[in-house]
């Protein structure tokens, strides 16, 4: 089973019909897989500096900053090990950034109730 959200079953549905039996094929043919030299020249084409990936970390990095719980990432990037979701949906610097100054906020506040 592959979790889809609507945008991605949109472009699946589009591609529906185009080959009785399989939704991605290449010359009539399935895709095996995708970064194979079809998808570099593809990417080659078109001036796509992306790689197959890339598209997972920014799946996965979408997904955390969603704040969908680390066990739905998990399931949702195939992963069996917390290690590599981890690496895969590691948090945004924002995000980093503001959490950290959690703690100045914090201790200011303690600072001025003491005085």
């Amino acid at each position: 089973m592959v979790v889809l959200n609507s945008e991605a079953r949109a472009f699946i549905n589009q591609l529906r019909g185009q080959h009785p039996e399989y939704v991605f094929t290449y010359k009539g043919k399935r895709v095996q897989t995708m970064n194979n030299s079809a998808w570099q020249k593809a990417r080659k084409r078109v001036g796509l500096e992306v790689r197959i990936h890339d598209l997972k970390h920014t799946f996965g990095r979408r997904l955390r900053a969603a704040n969908v719980s680390f066990e739905d990432r998990q399931d949702l990037l195939g992963h069996k090990s917390t290690r590599m979701t981890d690496h895969y949906s590691s948090a945004e610097l924002s995000n980093l950034i503001a959490a950290a100054e959690k703690v100045c906020v914090n201790a200011s506040r303690k600072i001025h109730a003491t005085t």
